[in-house]
């Protein structure tokens, strides 16, 4: 494995530090895009692309996309999970481009959640 150089030290410092935006105030919107093998394998890279492509072409820089493994709903992906600041996070399920799309236009955009595609609104850190 090749040594660190300090700009890559550098990008992995822009990526931590982009996961605690929504916590602090300065980003409106976390969209996390569950890549285990399993989220993988049903597709979840091409959600993952057509989120970066949507949010991209939004112009909008107030929106944190990320990644995160497993859900623990395999037979449900791909799989991702939508938080609004202030709001309770919605994981959505069965995802494809089109689905995907609506949930950034209706509930990243218009705090709307997308309930045909909802599988869990809420989150296990909660009680």
């Amino acid at each position: 494995m090749p040594k660190l150089t300090i700009k890559d030290l550098e990008e992995i410092r822009k990526k931590v530090r982009k996961t605690a935006l929504l916590r602090e105030g300065i980003s409106n919107a976390k969209i996390t895009v569950h890549m285990g093998t399993c989220g993988i394998a049903a597709g979840a890279r091409t959600i993952m692309n057509t989120v970066i492509k949507i949010v991209e072409e939004s112009g909008r820089d107030d929106v944190i996309v990320t990644t995160s493994g497993c859900a623990g709903f395999c037979s449900r992906e791909p799989m991702a999970t939508v938080e609004l600041k202030g709001e309770t996070p919605v994981k959505y399920c069965d995802l494809t481009g089109d689905k995907i799309k609506k949930i950034f236009s209706e509930h990243v955009l218009n705090g709307k959640i997308v309930e045909e595609c909802a599988l869990a609104i809420g989150s296990e850190r909660e009680p």
